[in-house]
Order: C-alpha cells, then structure tokens, then sequence
C-alpha cells in the first residue's frame, strides 16, 4: 500500500473508492472495520461483488490511515491499476494472498 501511495496508485476514502469502483480501476479496496455507522461504507463491498474486485476488511482506520501516508483516520483505500506499473507484479500477489484466506 505505501508504494502505491509513492507511485499515486491509492486512492483514499469512500467516496474516490466508489468512483475507482465504478471507473473499472480498482485492482483491491481496503475497508475499515471500525467505521462508525459501518454503513457508511456497506455499499463497497456489494459493488465490489457485482464488479468482480477483491475487497477485504481490516481491524483500524488508524491503521490503515498511517499505512496510506495520512496522519487521519481514512475509512477506506483502494489500489488502482495502473498499465506498465512497477507494481503490478505486487498488486497480482497481494491479490493471491487475499484469495487464499477466503478460502
């Protein structure tokens, strides 16, 4: 996620998450599972169904803010595609990962 970050392939928050969502541009969306309400953010992970991205929650938006290089809470991140990224080879492997812990 920080490398993302360096190579400006994250995008930060629910709002900019939809609309990569929805751009076909999201390789994996990050949630916080402390958000409160938590349905503030329940329509990522339908949409990420019904688009076919990879989503997974996490335990803090503390965390996961300091993870994206904000001092802030963020709710929700999102790794975007990118065509002849260095990162690409990463994003497909953390994408294995995540496949087989839903397992």
């Amino acid at each position: 996620m920080q490398e993302a970050a360096h190579r400006r392939q994250l995008k930060k928050g629910a709002n900019e998450s939809t609309k990569a969502v929805n751009r076909n541009e999201a390789e994996i969306v990050i949630l916080a599972a402390d958000t409160v309400p938590l349905s503030i953010l329940m329509h990522l992970p339908l949409l990420c169904e019904e688009k076919d991205v990879l989503y997974v929650f996490v335990s803090s938006k503390g965390a996961l803010g300091r993870r994206a290089g904000v001092s802030r809470p963020i709710i929700a991140v999102t790794i975007t595609a990118n065509e002849g990224s260095d990162l690409t080879g990463k994003i497909e492997e953390a994408k294995d990962a995540i496949e087989k812990l839903m397992l």
